[in-house]
């Protein structure tokens, strides 16, 4: 379960958020690009758009479902 008191900095505000366990793995990038991206300094993944469409909230549910660290979290 992701650590809401260990968000990364860099997430914007709303419901979705990676904490600092991502291991860069790509996934959650691959299966929601319009939600995440990477950190190239830190080597980490954040969340630079929250979900605006129903389809969107479906990727991000989708990658946070798959995530392997359990990095992301939904405080929705």
């Amino acid at each position: 379960m992701a650590d809401r008191e260990d968000k990364n900095v860099l997430n914007v505000p709303g419901p979705y958020y990676n904490d600092s366990s991502c291991i860069d793995c790509d996934l959650c990038r691959e299966m929601a690009p319009e939600i995440f991206t990477r950190d190239d300094d830190e080597g980490l993944t954040y969340v630079y758009r929250q979900p605006a469409t129903q389809k969107e909230r479906e990727r991000a549910l989708d990658a946070l479902q798959s995530c392997p660290t359990e990095t992301i979290g939904n405080d929705g």
